[in-house]
């Protein structure tokens, strides 16, 4: 067993290094570009100023503190985020923590390639207090290895269960016990331009048949259907095998399929992977560009309105700034994927930007300012605050979000928060359905990154969901699926 658990520990650290970044794949180059962040001025003219200092070797930035360097550290690793979210971090995370008490410093090291750092050196029993992961399929190999503390103590002190969405609390535990706590509420869905709509007439469509139809006429204009692609990040292609499977394939046969009460090879999985192929084929996914574009690219064309809709994960509302500036400022919204004949209610594909989780191999101590540190991150408060100056990536996943206060916040952060609040509701319903990073194991999840296989024809529909169904088969007998919560359709 010993041995099995070695082995897939490190299958997940390979994994890693392919996923590192955030929960839901993006293909922005923002996440590891940027990310190298020069000492400020104001750190070098001020001792009792914060630093960050980086490390050029591993392109590694930290936010330290001299004036508390006789404090003992309690650490954080973080992906490779912008400067101005790791001034976020600093000010309403970082400095907050420290003044909280005297002893104990937080230090936060932003690290474009986390995943298998924090793989590598977990297996090491060495890493953070504080353990960053890309979702809850990302924690299980690691909970096997017995590299995590559980989390059901901390949870009773502060009342995780009853505030944060069942669905997403559930994904975190192992055989009962809670590992993990998703930071994050992320989903796919349709970023459109409002302009580009109006001006030609298109109404926002509210089912697949109209998506459909207007992206048909864009191609006719010379327009791109929708604006998307994968250049640098193979995963992105997961972001779309997630939405069909939701969306076609539907969560009550999903459920039936995460559960290992139906086989994966099965019409409505085939007919998702064969919509997912069809959509391809026509170009929808912005034709032969998809290789070309990353996230970036794709919301440039988007402002620029060379494509009516940009079919992505809410995440994006980070990225969305640095292009829909001025005049464009308010030209994007965002709706839930449409409504299919499979799936007609308002159903949304439960995605993670991140997990939290706490180093098994540490002080009792620095379990305790640990698990502190994540409550910080879990409450409204803190998403208020953190989605006004970084929209789209900390959408916590409340059951109630009602003391959220937009009046004072940017466009972008107002519609991200307004998209949260829906999956929660969405959720609060039974209206959801599965994002492979949350619920899929590791090596499923790979599968259906290859899903591009059947879009480059180099493999049939047929052997590819054959191949996802024996992976799975395998990572379900080894025990490495996540809780599956039931959907309304089960209910």
């Amino acid at each position: 067993m010993k041995k099995k658990v070695i082995a897939t520990l490190l299958a997940v650290s390979m994994m890693g290094s392919l996923l590192a970044g955030c929960g839901i794949s993006t293909g922005s180059e923002n996440s590891s570009s940027d990310a190298k962040t020069e000492t400020t001025d104001e750190s070098t003219d001020d001792s009792a100023e914060a630093e960050k200092t980086t490390d050029e070797s591993e392109d590694i930035t930290k936010l330290t503190d001299e004036s508390m360097k006789d404090r003992e550290e309690i650490n954080l690793w973080f992906w490779g985020a912008e400067p101005y979210a790791q001034e976020a971090m600093k000010s309403i995370l970082v400095d907050k923590y420290n003044a909280s008490q005297d002893k104990y410093q937080l230090v936060v090291e932003f690290r474009p390639t986390v995943d298998s750092d924090m793989t590598t050196a977990l297996a090491a029993n060495q890493g953070p207090d504080v353990v960053y992961g890309s979702g809850p399929s990302f924690v299980m190999p690691l909970v096997q290895a017995e590299k995590l503390e559980p989390l059901d103590t901390y949870a009773e002190q502060y009342g995780w269960k009853d505030k944060i969405l069942e669905p997403y609390y559930e994904s975190g535990t192992v055989d009962g016990k809670l590992y993990s706590l998703t930071n994050g509420v992320s989903t796919m869905g349709v970023f459109y331009n409002k302009k580009v709509l109006e001006d030609n007439g298109w109404a926002v469509p509210t089912t697949m048949e109209e998506l459909e139809s207007v992206m048909d006429q864009a191609m006719a204009k010379g327009l791109y259907g929708s604006v998307t692609g994968n250049k640098g990040w193979q995963p992105v292609n997961e972001n779309y095998g997630s939405l069909f499977l939701t969306h076609i394939a539907g969560p009550e046969t999903m459920y039936k399929v995460l559960t290992g009460e139906e086989s994966w090879v099965n019409d409505d999985v085939k007919a998702a992977i064969t919509k997912s192929k069809e959509w391809w084929d026509k170009g929808y996914l912005a034709g032969e560009d998809y290789v070309n574009l990353n996230f970036s690219d794709s919301l440039q064309l988007l402002a620029d309105e060379k494509s009516p809709f940009f079919i992505g994960p809410s995440i994006a509302f980070q990225w969305a700034a640095s292009y829909f500036t001025d005049d464009k400022a308010e030209n994007i919204a965002f709706i839930p994927f449409p409504s299919t004949e499979k799936v007609p209610d308002t159903t949304y594909t439960l995605g993670a930007a991140c997990t939290l989780s706490i180093n098994a191999n540490v002080s009792k101590e620095h379990k305790d300012e640990a698990a502190k540190i994540i409550d910080m991150m879990m409450n409204a408060e803190f998403m208020q605050e953190m989605t006004a100056a970084w929209p789209g990536y900390w959408g916590t996943p409340l059951k109630d979000l009602s003391t959220v206060d937009t009046s004072k916040m940017s466009y972008l952060s107002q519609q991200f928060v307004q998209v949260v609040q829906n999956v929660s509701d969405a959720v609060n319903k039974g209206n959801f359905g599965y994002y492979d990073n949350v619920f899929f194991p590791a090596a499923t999840q790979q599968r259906i990154v290859n899903i591009d296989e059947v879009w480059f024809d180099t493999t049939s529909v047929d052997d590819y969901v054959q191949s996802i169904q024996t992976e799975f088969e395998s990572e379900f007998e080894q025990g490495l699926v996540p809780p599956i919560p039931k959907p309304a359709a089960i209910s």
